[in-house]
């Protein structure tokens, strides 16, 4: 076959499944779940094989564990959450407007001398930068709420999620040999090079930034329900979450928490600053502990392609597109990585009489 041939078709296989994905979005939400469950337990099942237990008992000790660990978090955590959420869209507005208040009477005069503008003026800018902020994240509140409401109702993602991680997980290790035997022999070789270097940056940072989400926003949530911020379970546990997202879920929780503080705490600046300071340490824990430790530099993603990934693939097939985009980016970032070895490693980049060879940092984003 032909290079002209073998491009063919594989851009055609990636077309239809590109379609296969635009047109199922709707009802691949379970199933793409239940896959990333199996991915992301695979690695613990076959720790349990080598010490003696057989693969159907590991498949079934960790997916029960995993339920149980789900079932108490909708039971204990989801009740809590959900009321701090209602409350918070609820108080919102009378949030804004104290905020702006507070703002304005205290240091408006400051601001409106510092900026040489008219202090009335720069009441009605900032009365209006509020307003607009608060309309979006009110929005945004409601529709990630709503959006909730409509997952939560969906039966089928906790009914067919289990048994769809249960099966991929009693079977994973056969279905990637049978999935190996498939490769074209021609390039056996460097397609598992290929897909060994996808797995690594997948597994580097989903699996650990899952755990930095989950230690963040347990840290957040719990630091600031001990400050006694209002809403700070929700607020932590919130930041916590986005932070796969660098310095998005970090920033928008110190500013929702900051905001919240200064109408709570006003003047009690002590408080304010222990709120801001959460963050500070939080930060301070992931960028030199929990990164380092947990995610590394395996995925060779760059923040902003971490967000344009998140964009682009929620545009384009919805919460399956999200679910689905950092694997996709990492597995499209070793591509282009590969792509770019080849392209430097031919006469169409040298040209003739050249014959230097590619040092492996000149392609890394």
């Amino acid at each position: 076959m032909t290079l002209r041939r073998q491009v063919q078709f594989w851009l055609l296989s990636l077309a239809v499944f590109c379609a296969f994905l635009y047109v199922f979005s709707g009802v691949l939400l379970p199933f793409v779940a239940g896959m990333a469950v199996a991915y992301l337990l695979d690695p613990v099942c076959d720790r349990l094989e080598r010490i003696g237990i057989g693969r159907m008992w590991a498949t079934l000790t960790i997916l029960l564990g995993f339920i149980f660990i789900l079932v108490l978090f909708f039971i204990l955590l989801l009740p809590v959450l959900g009321d701090q959420l209602a409350k918070f869209l609820e108080n919102f507005p009378d949030l804004v407007r104290q905020l702006q208040g507070l703002l304005s009477k205290n240091f408006g005069s400051g601001l409106a001398a510092a900026a040489g503008i008219d202090a009335d003026d720069l009441q009605a800018t900032m009365t209006n930068l509020i307003g607009q902020g608060a309309s979006f994240v009110g929005k945004l509140a409601q529709s990630l709420w709503s959006g909730g409401q409509a997952l939560l109702s969906i039966l089928s993602l906790f009914v067919i999620t289990p048994v769809v991680a249960f099966y991929l997980l009693l079977d994973w290790d056969r279905m990637v040999e049978r999935i190996d035997s498939w490769l074209p022999r021609d390039h056996q070789d460097q397609i598992r090079e290929l897909a060994a270097e996808m797995d690594a940056a997948v597994a580097g940072f989903v699996r650990g930034q899952v755990s930095v989400c989950l230690i963040l926003g347990t840290f957040y949530a719990v630091a600031l329900a001990v400050v006694g911020l209002n809403f700070g379970l929700l607020i932590g546990m919130g930041a916590g979450l986005v932070s796969f997202i660098p310095f998005v879920g970090a920033g928008l929780g110190l500013v929702l928490s900051v905001g919240v503080a200064l109408v709570q705490f006003w003047p009690d600046w002590p408080w304010i600053v222990a709120v801001a300071s959460v963050f500070a340490v939080g930060q301070f824990l992931e960028g030199n502990i929990l990164q380092p430790k947990l995610v590394g530099d395996s995925t060779g993603l760059h923040p902003v392609t971490l967000m344009f990934a998140l964009f682009a693939f929620g545009y384009l097939f919805g919460f399956v597109g999200m679910l689905i985009a950092v694997p996709a980016a990492a597995m499209i970032g070793v591509l282009a990585r590969f792509a770019l070895r080849q392209y430097l490693a031919s006469p169409l980049y040298r040209g003739t009489g050249h014959p230097a060879p590619v040092r492996e940092d000149s392609v890394k984003e």
